[in-house]
């Protein structure tokens, strides 16, 4: 027995609920360092607040991979994690940047930051079944075709997300001024259109996605000779598959440490660093600032959510020749000139003589985030067995959220005591880390690629 091909529009809605999540995930990305900056963090210590979602990642996904493989209710297999997680993350997105008014509870950074933590272990929920769904639904020949879908729906949501504060107020007039030092308003609604976007899109891949039964699953593994056997349904059982982690996945764990380091000291240090090194902001903490300086600071945290946009724009388009890209060099290659292209783009925001040249320094993190997100699950996927795809997936984003926390802990004091309070070297950092995990792709073991 075989799974039957899947059209592109199937496929399409299959992953369309990913639209809504990064929607969601896109808007935290360029905008959550500025919240809690408002809300009084240093910004040496932006990393340790943004440790929390990492975190949630590392305790999160696998325990949903070990569970999600074992559900099966008249809803689905995976469904009721993603319905459940965008619900979730939609609190948490209503509620961050209004944390300020719930500070007869306790100071607004710590109430921002715990919702903060609600709408990451939320998106981690939602996630995680989404790769493991292409994985059961789609056959062998089309996961390549089924991640780069992802990911170019992945890339537009993360566009709308992003450029969503800066088109409410210089398209649509909406108010970017601050009350009493609060968060602007355009913020505060872009978070509920991306609250009210996330559920939509869910809801719209629920109704329109039909998964395959537990026994056509069972069919499946048999007809690929995989040994279908009874197993233990323990949580215990998510170290023992982790020890057991086939070859290609330990060798893509250092593909994924230095590309996700290099990540997070993007998304963490990007508004401090272009503020200072293009706006001509100063070396002191917000709350130090002149209301002139404040607006250079929000001016430049809207032009972030603007080049943040471009690189994802940018991978939703490369994501869909990817198949096509990978079928011609090989997915190894792929992958390899893609981090190398990115790297090269981080590390030229240190040169660039004005904002404006960031959109090409972006250009080139969208061709890697576009591999980063869909090449290595392509990989993985050809070499674990079906019957343990969520949890294999999810132990697989420990490799993820690691070097995310690796980052959260050494990045902020990096910063303070080895960059002299000047953010731009941690985004020159994130670029040598994507360089230094291009070179790990080489020694990775593609199962399932001829030109490997």
């Amino acid at each position: 027995m075989e799974k039957r091909k899947l059209g592109f529009w199937e496929i399409w809605g299959m992953s369309f609920g990913y639209l809504g999540i990064q929607m969601g995930f896109a808007l935290q990305n360029a905008n959550a360092s500025r919240i809690l900056q408002i809300f009084g963090a240093d910004v040496h210590t932006l990393s340790w607040f943004w440790i929390i979602p990492p975190l949630m990642g590392l305790i999160v996904q696998p325990v949903i991979g070990h569970y999600s493989d074992r559900t099966w209710t008249r809803f689905g297999r995976r469904k009721p994690y993603f319905l459940a997680g965008s619900l979730l993350a939609a609190l948490g997105l209503v509620c961050m940047p209004q944390a300020g008014a719930l500070t007869a509870i306790m100071p607004a950074l710590w109430v921002g930051a715990g919702f903060l933590m609600i709408m990451d272990a939320s998106f981690n929920v939602a996630m995680e079944p989404f790769r493991a769904l292409v994985a059961d639904i789609l056959p062998a020949d089309q996961r390549t075709l089924g991640f780069s879908v992802q990911t170019a729906l992945i890339g537009f949501g993360a566009v709308i997300g992003s450029w969503l504060p800066y088109a409410l107020t210089n398209w649509f007039g909406v108010s970017d001024a601050a009350t009493d030092g609060g968060v602007p308003y355009h913020l505060i609604l872009s978070f509920i259109i991306g609250a009210a976007c996330l559920l939509g899109a869910v809801l719209f891949t629920i109704a329109t996605t039909k998964e395959y039964s537990p026994e056509e699953m069972a069919a499946f593994e048999a007809a690929a000779a995989e040994a279908v056997t009874e197993e233990s349904h323990s949580i215990k059982d998510i170290f023992t598959d982790f020890a057991k982690m086939p070859q290609t996945m330990r060798q893509l764990s250092w593909v994924q440490f230095f590309s996700w380091f290099g990540l997070f000291g993007m998304w963490v240090f990007t508004t401090p660093a272009i503020a200072h090194h293009l706006y001509g902001t100063p070396l002191k903490e917000l709350s130090e600032f002149t209301p002139v300086e404040t607006a250079l600071y929000n001016k430049a945290g809207d032009w972030v959510g603007i080049i943040f946009g471009v690189y994802n724009a940018v991978s939703a388009v490369i994501a869909l020749f990817i198949p096509a890209i990978a079928h011609k060099l090989g997915r190894k290659k792929t992958h390899f000139y893609a981090l190398i292209i990115g790297g090269a783009g981080l590390i030229s925001v240190y040169f660039v003589p004005n904002p404006n040249w960031l959109i090409l320094s972006m250009v080139g993190v969208g061709v890697a985030w576009a591999s980063i997100l869909a090449t290595p699950y392509a990989i993985l996927s050809g070499a674990i067995p079906a019957r343990k795809m969520g949890v294999y997936m999810g132990i697989f984003n420990f490799f993820v959220v690691i070097p995310q926390i690796v980052n959260a802990i050494i990045g902020g004091p990096m910063v303070k005591y080895l960059y002299g309070g000047n953010a731009v070297y941690a985004i020159v950092a994130s670029g040598i880390s994507f360089i230094i995990a291009a070179f790990f792709v080489t020694r990775v073991k593609d199962t399932e690629d001829t030109k490997a």
